[in-house]
């Protein structure tokens, strides 16, 4: 596996290539508000999946970029998504997006919207914001029509367990995984027994499974 680095409308690409064949289906990410390109989980999944002969792009927004921490405008937000997308898709590759918090609601946006992609994966979707049930960000989730995994801890305090099974039942076919005593990070408490990195292996293989599951790998 080697890593190349882009520019894509003046924002950093990370793509990771596998060595030898590779899969018929490709991975492309975007990170939480909070982080950037080097965002922990980004890096552990697109890494892992290009040993695994699966290429894996990971991003940041243009606010990043530039290491400001107000994001960018919902418009800038998409557009640096969809031009992303545009220029890391393989020909002949089915294309999943996806990301971790803002950044997969970014992309749940732009698929729900029509982009060309063969499913989306949301991790630790940031339904709400914590204590704001009555603001949940479903208005367009009836308006994805690609299958759809959302993966969430069930400490996250942007969606309880039962919050994101009532939102997602509103994506046509989608999949909900939940992650025991995960919080919005993918962080886990030490009783809990397990570390973060092994909740991020348990992420990536719903992932994984997701796509055989659909028939995109």
């Amino acid at each position: 596996m080697s890593e190349t680095h882009s520019t894509v409308a003046k924002v950093t690409v990370i793509s990771s290539v596998p060595e030898g064949q590779r899969a018929k289906w490709q991975f492309i990410y975007a990170p939480g508000a909070g982080s950037d390109i080097n965002d922990p989980f980004g890096k552990y999944a697109c890494q892992a999946l290009a040993t695994q002969g699966i290429p894996a792009s990971r991003f940041q927004f243009p606010y990043q970029q530039a290491h400001s921490p107000r994001p960018d405008k919902p418009e800038i937000l998409q557009n640096t998504w969809r031009a992303v997308l545009d220029a890391t898709r393989m020909p002949g590759t089915h294309v999943v997006i996806g990301g971790r918090s803002m950044g997969g609601r970014i992309a749940t946006i732009i698929a729900a919207g029509g982009a060309d992609v063969a499913g989306l994966a949301a991790f630790a979707y940031p339904l709400h914001q914590p204590g704001h049930p009555e603001k949940a960000r479903v208005g367009h989730f009836p308006d994805i029509q690609v299958p759809t995994l959302f993966c969430s801890g069930t400490r996250d305090a942007f969606g309880t367990p039962e919050e994101m099974a009532s939102a997602t039942a509103n994506v046509k076919g989608s999949t909900l995984h939940l992650m025991e005593a995960a919080n919005h990070g993918f962080t886990v408490p030490k009783r809990s027994g397990r570390t973060q990195t092994q909740v991020f292996a348990e992420a990536l293989t719903a992932l994984l499974e997701f796509v055989q599951e659909h028939g995109i790998a």
